[in-house]
């Protein structure tokens, strides 16, 4: 157990941190660091990653019926144009707002999702304690997303407020063009919202590839990574040609000849590398928990890469102009997200059986909750 709870633990500070190390690259544009990131996050580390570490990787994708493939594929440019805008929105909002507000949106969305596709198949809904658990636990997420919307909203009104201060007095330094946050805090959750397309190709493609991950040899957490690799792929398509006509029109392609590239490739290689592995972790510690390792892994995650989010970026100084009433939103907004998340996970326990699960239930049960990736995710 112990193991389990410390893999959850490191999974959910990779995801949380895996922004920050951007913050530190020179001379590139948002475009150069963005497109180099995903470049390494979703073909360079998966396809290193599932070749070295998983036995039998061709016969894995060969036997996978060709429409459960396609169904991942399409799902997986949604969830790719998702993370791309998860991307956009840190860089106008910060770290503590562009994850919380997106993570926040996918795990409302990841919780509702379940209950609308049993609605819809006619499949009986949790009981009533579970049921009342679970709707309690989306409005306090809903609660905790709408209140670092608004804690984003006030912090652009004191930055607004202090520049118009020192413009008036003179004491005017060059700045960088302010962003908006509304803009920002809406292409967050959008964002989340088009990532949700990682949770239907897990939901599709975690028997079929966890049977075959099994029938080679491999743990059972190693179907996260088998489905990873095509949800990986095909969202890097997407970015690929959108980042291709971004460098071009901006003409940002020169900002790669700089004599920083070797520091920012090696930072964003780091940031490539925490958001793949978070995924694998997450993925690994549920593994080891055994029947309710993906609940428990799920609440223990998400609220570490909260916490860790929001922290990174208070230190790193993204609220200091904030007055304390924008603080105050934005604490709350935590603490309701992260309250949140406790109270879904406890009621997705209450009509949990106690025995385990089969590899592939289980598998699509944890990772319906997660970004993912994305986790991965």
């Amino acid at each position: 157990m112990f193991i389990g709870i410390a893999a959850a633990l490191v999974a959910g500070t990779m995801l949380g941190l895996y922004a920050l190390p951007g913050k530190y690259t020179s001379d590139f544009e948002e475009e150069n660091k963005w497109s180099l990131f995903f470049v390494l996050t979703m073909f360079v580390v998966p396809l290193v990653a599932t070749f070295s570490l998983m036995k039998g990787v061709g016969s894995i994708y060969s036997g996978i019926d060709s429409g459960i493939l396609i169904t991942m594929i399409i799902s997986s440019f949604l969830w790719g144009v998702g993370v791309m805008m998860w991307g956009k929105a840190i860089d106008h909002i910060g770290l503590s707002l562009g994850f919380s507000l997106f993570i926040g949106t996918v795990i409302l969305v990841g919780s509702i999702l379940p209950l609308g596709i049993a609605i819809s198949k006619g499949q009986a809904l949790p009981s009533t304690p579970a049921l009342i658990a679970i709707l309690s636990g989306i409005g306090i997420v809903l609660f905790g997303v709408l209140s670092n919307g608004k804690a984003g909203l006030a912090r652009e009104a004191d930055e607004a407020a202090m520049k118009a201060a020192e413009e008036s007095s003179g004491d005017v330094s060059e700045t960088a063009s302010p962003k908006s946050y509304g803009l920002g805090i809406s292409i967050a959750v959008v964002g989340g919202l088009l990532a949700t397309g990682f949770n239907v190709a897990f939901t599709y493609g975690a028997e079929p590839l966890g049977n075959a991950v099994a029938a080679n040899g491999n743990p059972s957490w190693m179907t996260a990574m088998a489905v990873m690799l095509p949800v990986f792929l095909s969202g890097g398509a997407v970015m690929t040609f959108y980042f291709l006509f971004q460098l071009s029109q901006k003409k940002a392609w020169g900002k790669f000849k700089t004599p920083a590239f070797g520091k920012n490739f090696i930072l964003i290689f780091v940031m490539a590398f925490f958001h793949y592995a978070a995924s694998a972790m997450y993925a690994f510690a549920a593994d080891k928990l055994g029947a309710n390792g993906p609940v428990v892994v799920y609440a223990i995650f998400n609220t570490t890469c909260l916490v860790v989010a929001v922290v990174s970026g208070l230190l790193t100084g993204e609220w200091t102009k904030a007055s304390p009433a924008a603080r105050r939103w934005l604490y709350t907004g935590l603490a309701c997200m992260v309250a949140g998340v406790l109270v879904l996970a406890f009621g997705q326990t209450l009509d949990q059986a106690p025995v385990a699960e089969p590899v592939g239930d289980t598998v699509a049960t944890h990772d319906s909750f997660i970004i993912q990736d994305t986790a991965g995710v």
